[in-house]
């Protein structure tokens, strides 16, 4: 369901990305709303490059549904207007969004360095 705004409601998302499937869903979300919200947003974040080779990262055929998934989850964070910190608020809107893809780009380590383009 939309709120006023055209903004899609918590209901609209099933976070839980526990299959193959549901990664497979993700992703086409993250497909769809990650360039506009880079667009808007990207030259002011300074982990833009970080949420590129995390995309590049989840569009490879090569990783596994287990990996992806826990992308697709920061990604989706990343691109769903319902945040801890709202992404509107001066200075602080993308802390949360920082700290969610810290908390990946940690977990997965190396294996992101080929997803880095020069």
């Amino acid at each position: 369901m939309k709120n006023n705004y055209d903004q899609p409601d918590l209901e609209d998302f099933d976070l839980d990305f526990d299959s193959p499937q549901k990664v497979e869903k993700g992703a086409r979300l993250v497909e769809e709303r990650l360039w506009v919200k880079l667009e808007k947003f990207g030259k002011k974040l300074s982990f833009a490059r970080d949420v590129l080779a995390l995309y590049q990262y989840l569009i490879d055929s090569r990783v596994s549904w287990h990996r992806k998934s826990i992308v697709v989850g920061a990604l989706v964070y990343f691109i769903v207007p319902l945040d801890v910190i709202p992404d509107i608020a001066p200075l602080f809107g993308y802390l949360d969004d920082l700290g969610v893809i810290t908390a990946v780009l940690k977990f997965l380590g190396s294996e992101l360095i080929p997803y880095y383009e020069d």
